[in-house]
């Protein structure tokens, strides 16, 4: 399937919010990447666990790679948490991830707080300025 970003992103904070409802806050954060993945799947989506993101410097050039916990559709990056809070760290760390992969869009979701925390970013194709 080919939906928009807003229609995928609408659609990944829809089921993990009913995640973060049935299983609360607690689990480990691969219970919950299990879960998202599962439910995704269920949904008809393409989600790879741990998938493997090639990681570019300024230049082009392959410098390595790093794992996401899920790669939606072949191009949203989620970035799991289950942390009290959301923090300033864990935003630089999304925004690394997109600027060195070259993905447009990533979420940061954590399922480790009583309150439902989920946040977008995107890279600009412009300039590979974060925004």
């Amino acid at each position: 399937m080919n939906h928009s970003i807003k229609t995928l992103c609408d659609q990944v904070r829809e089921i993990s919010y009913a995640i973060h409802v049935y299983h609360g806050h607690g689990h480990l954060e691969k219970v919950y990447e299990n879960a998202l993945a599962h439910r995704l799947r269920k949904a008809g989506l393409s989600a790879k666990q741990q998938h493997p993101i090639q990681v570019f410097d300024e230049d082009g050039t392959l410098i390595g790679d790093y794992f996401a916990d899920l790669l939606v559709e072949d191009r949203l990056i989620i970035e799991l948490k289950t942390a009290k809070t959301l923090g300033p760290d864990h935003e630089a760390q999304i925004m690394g991830y997109l600027k060195s992969s070259r993905i447009e869009h990533g979420l940061l979701i954590n399922f480790g707080s009583f309150k439902f925390e989920i946040r977008k970013f995107a890279l600009s194709r412009t300039d590979s300025q974060l925004i």
